[in-house]
This record gives structure tokens, sequence and C-alpha cells, in this order.
């Protein structure tokens, strides 16, 4: 795991809201909360790469790598609804965590300020970013989405406040960009399954996350959650399959495992 990342403090202009926002999701306002920040830095960019470096994402290079990565399922396509749509994206595709994300967010964020969520930027192929992007942008990976600032300043306060709130939980790395004017998020695909499975609601593959080390099944595709100890040979050996067709089932190519990572399983 990355080191813990220092932040500068970060106000919010209205505490009120942001307690309201506290009240509402059931969580408690604590000095962790308001040490948050949007302000980025090259420690925020490494954690994101460590993010992606433990989930053993492959960082895709050409326009046609990640039409195949759609195609075999490692990515899924967004294509915008009544609390979100897509403005000018070349590829609008990204890791099904990330698509539950914004789907998620933009659901709340619409009730809460009465606007749709523009989503600017999805997966990035690294032949395709542009000149200013950082070596170490997770775009070319699938799990980064960029959001469009609002011109309203409430619709501003309660994105900056929830963002702030998901990366305390440590499931998201946000940044407040400001050419052009949007936020950059960083979903923890792992991080972010176990949170929504605290919380009872239902993942990508269709099912709620399972106990540590249980295989869960959703409809033909089945899932393994990552115990301490596994192998994907002992994983392989278990379920009667090959390393190989693991690897391929989720578009990795080290053996490399951390606890806790849902693995598909590929069903014969």
């Amino acid at each position: 795991m990355p080191p813990m990342i220092s932040r500068r403090v970060f106000r919010l202009s209205r505490p009120a809201a942001v307690l309201c926002l506290l009240a509402l999701s059931g969580l408690t306002a604590g000095p962790a909360v308001l040490s948050q920040s949007l302000l980025g830095s090259r420690d925020s960019m490494l954690r994101q790469s460590y993010g992606a470096r433990d989930h053993d994402f492959t960082y895709l290079k050409t326009s046609s790598q990640v039409r195949e990565f759609a195609r075999r399922g490692f990515l899924v396509r967004l294509s915008g609804n009544s609390d979100y749509r897509l403005a000018s994206v070349s590829f609008p595709y990204a890791r099904p965590e990330v698509k539950l994300f914004i789907e998620r967010l933009s659901d709340q964020y619409r009730a809460a300020c009465g606007e749709r969520l523009v989503v600017t930027s999805l997966t990035r192929p690294t032949t395709r970013q542009p000149p200013n992007a950082s070596h170490l942008s997770v775009h070319p990976t699938g799990m980064a989405v960029d959001l469009r600032r609002s011109d309203r300043s409430s619709c501003r306060e309660w994105l900056e406040s929830t963002l702030l709130l998901l990366e305390e939980k440590d499931v998201v790395e946000a940044t407040r960009e400001r050419h052009p004017p949007h936020y950059h998020v960083t979903v923890f695909p792992a991080s972010y399954t176990q949170y929504l499975a605290a919380k009872g609601v239902r993942t990508p593959s269709g099912k709620k996350t399972s106990r540590k080390g249980e295989v869960a099944v959703a409809s033909s595709k089945k899932t393994y959650r990552v115990g301490r100890g596994d192998s994907l040979w002992t994983i392989a050996k278990r379920h009667g399959i090959s390393v190989t067709e693991i690897k391929r089932a989720n578009g990795i190519s080290s053996s490399r495992l951390k606890p806790g990572q849902v693995l598909s399983i590929p069903t014969r």
C-alpha cells in the first residue's frame, strides 16, 4: 500500500452545507474530513498510479486497444441518462465500477442542485493524451473520469463536499483542475466495491459483495474475492481452470494479487 498522504487544509466557504451533507450521509464530522483537499499534488498522482498498479490494470496505448478491452468486457460504455451527459468524450468507456460511481453520483447531484452532471473525459489511450497530461495519469487504465465544474456555486459546493467525503473513505482521489475548469476523479474499484457492499449496494457484477474468499454467482458470471494467502494458481485449481484463463478474463498480465481484489472467474 502507498504511504499515507499529507494534505493541506481546504476550507469550504459554507460549513453548514458540509454538516448538512454529513447528516444526510449518516457520517460524523471530524478533523479528517476538513483536512482533505482538492488541490492536487504529486503525492496525489502517485497514489492514483499505485492504485492502478495494485489493480494490475493495463495502460492502454491505442484506440484499438480501448475498443478491444470494451469488446472483452473489461471496459463498459457510458451513454448518459437523465442525470448525466457526455460532452465531447472521444472514448465513452470506463471500468464498470467507474460507470456505477458516475450513475450514483449524478443521481444525487441532480437531486441536490437540479442540473445534470457533465462528463468530459473517461478512458484515454496514452497516444491520445493531451500535451499537458502527467505521465502518471491513470486515464489510460479506464479508472478516471473528468467532471465539468458548474457555473453555480451551490452545485460546486455540493460536488466538492461529496468528493472530499469520498476521499476520506479512500474510494476516490479527486483534484480541482483550472484549465479547463473541471474535477479529475480517480475511482479505486476494489475500495469502491467494498464501500458499496458495506452499504448493501449491488456491485457492477450484479451481486452483493461476498465475504473474503467466498465465491458469488451473478447470472452466468462468477466472481471471487481474493483472501490472504491466495495465489492465481490456488484459485485456478479450486475452480478447475487455468491461470491463463483467469488472467485473460480479468485483463491482467502479472500474477501478483492483493487481498480484497475481486476476480472474474470464467465458467465452462
